[in-house]
């Protein structure tokens, strides 16, 4: 059992943030309305692991890059390809590539299109 059940990151512009995201990343989220909120689903398997999602609802929810920070797995296995991405999905980068230690790996930082603070490792 993981400790996360899942997370939601703010945006205040759905299409933008599904591009920005689709882009770093490479994968394509499923966009679906639920009880007034707008929410994209990032792909996640059915084995344990912590779904996420972006959600839009004006009443509860504001982007903000003072909050929790969330790491995401690098799909390509090396952040640096993600990185790469960011600043022509709009986004900016806050710490390129480093590393955490050699047996934890490496993080880099970036602000996505919404004005969120997001963290992202790799092993390489």
């Amino acid at each position: 059992m993981n400790a996360v059940g899942w997370f939601e990151i703010h945006v205040a512009n759905m299409k933008q943030a599904i591009k920005f995201y689709e882009t770093v990343f490479g994968f394509n989220l499923g966009r679906h309305k639920f009880d007034g909120s707008d929410m994209a689903w990032f792909p996640f398997a059915d084995k344990p692991s912590a779904p996420s999602l972006l959600v839009y609802d004006e009443k509860f929810y504001k982007p903000s890059q003072d909050g929790i920070l969330i790491y995401f797995s690098s799909p390509s296995g090396d952040l640096k390809n993600e990185l790469e991405n960011v600043e022509s999905a709009g986004g900016k980068i806050l710490i390129q590539k480093k590393i955490i230690s050699e047996d934890i790996g490496y993080m880099g930082m970036f602000l996505d299109t919404e004005g969120n603070r997001i963290a992202i490792h790799s092993k390489k």
